[in-house]
């Protein structure tokens, strides 16, 4: 992907990202008053209030995934924590972040895309683990069943594989492959990957 069309397609997510969340917070507001009156138990307002906070959790981390990225910008781990702890309760997979210091929005941004990526391969849920051992980092999703298509995880392990993603007729909900594998390509980093029945094991 060319560097300035990917700059671009960061660019949108984030401007997308920072319209949505203002106008999500007012309805949340106002959810939060209503459910303060008479119609506190009704199931509409239960329906509306946990929409709103799926919605909310999902901008945040598109804001930072999908968002434009700087590395000299650091993101501590109380912020990341909370983002996933709120994106954790309102899906089936619970993500663990156990890296404890600040990091680049940069690599915030990769780490999130690779979540996404761990996350596609787990329908029925799971839990992934985002951790640092010694000098490496580890990201590590286990499930009681896996669904894993090999072609989308050559894209993050075989240098040069994801500039010809565009034969692979990528779906919408896989464009986290080809993102994620465009930020390795430029870092030169080639992840080693390890997928068992249960488990997938990505370090870098």
């Amino acid at each position: 992907m060319a560097k300035d069309a990917y700059d671009v397609a960061a660019l949108i997510g984030s401007r997308i990202c920072h319209d949505l969340i203002n106008p999500l917070g007012a309805i949340s507001n106002g959810v939060e008053l209503l459910g303060m009156g008479d119609l506190k138990d009704r199931d509409e307002i239960s329906l509306i209030s946990d929409s709103v906070s799926h919605a909310n959790a999902r901008i945040k981390f598109f804001r930072i995934a999908f968002g434009a990225a700087d590395h000299s910008t650091r993101i501590g781990p109380s912020e990341l924590s909370s983002i996933l702890d709120e994106l954790s309760q309102v899906m089936r997979t619970e993500i663990i972040w156990l890296i404890p210091g600040d990091i680049g929005r940069d690599a915030a941004k990769l780490f999130f895309l690779l979540i996404m990526c761990l996350e596609s391969a787990m329908p029925y849920g799971g839990q992934i683990r985002v951790a640092q051992e010694d000098r490496d980092l580890r990201i590590t999703g286990r499930a009681d069943k896996l669904k894993v298509d090999p072609d989308l995880w050559k894209l993050l392990t075989v240098p040069g594989h994801w500039a010809t993603a565009h034969q692979m007729q990528l779906a919408p909900a896989q464009v986290q492959f080809l993102l994620a594998a465009d930020m390795l390509s430029n870092r030169n980093s080639s992840p080693v990957l390890d997928i068992s029945e249960t488990a997938i094991d990505v370090v870098f």
